[in-house]
């Protein structure tokens, strides 16, 4: 018997939104939100259409990477292993329980567990810019969830 993938869950460094807002709904509301709040979508990609194209039909599932220039530099002015991290990521994923009803899950990894590896390296003003974005992240997640 095939194993299927469970739900996000609650994890370490994760912040992870379950919402009753269909799939296409949530992803526009996070880009939306995501320009709101003065960062830029660097990257995008998920499985989803290239599954369709070989004739298989998964969740949606889309990541999209958030930074910008100003973070960059920063950042790079401290540790230039913690630019690996960049851009930073929300992942969107449709619920695909019974009872879901095609609602779906914002989720990310918070920046501060994200640069935490670095810390040694860039200390207080990397902690500081992790926090930064910590805020701005979760304001971009209350925004996509409204």
């Amino acid at each position: 018997m095939p194993l299927t993938a469970q739900p996000l869950q609650q994890r370490p460094g994760w912040a992870v939104h379950p919402t009753t807002k269909p799939y296409d709904q949530l992803l526009q509301d996070l880009r939306t939100a995501v320009k709101a709040e003065g960062l830029i979508t660097v990257t995008q990609a998920g499985p989803t259409q290239a599954a369709a194209a070989r004739g298989i039909t998964i969740p949606g599932n889309r990541v999209l990477g958030v930074f910008n220039n100003d973070y960059a530099v920063r950042v790079l002015a401290l540790s230039t292993a913690a630019m690996i991290e960049a851009p930073i990521r929300f992942y969107v994923t449709e619920n695909v329980t019974e009872i879901a009803n095609g609602s779906a899950t914002l989720s990310y990894k918070e920046p501060s567990h994200v640069f935490q590896p670095y810390l040694g390296e860039g200390g207080a003003e990397l902690l500081q810019i992790a926090a930064e974005l910590d805020l701005r992240f979760a304001r971009i997640a209350a925004q996509a969830l409204d």
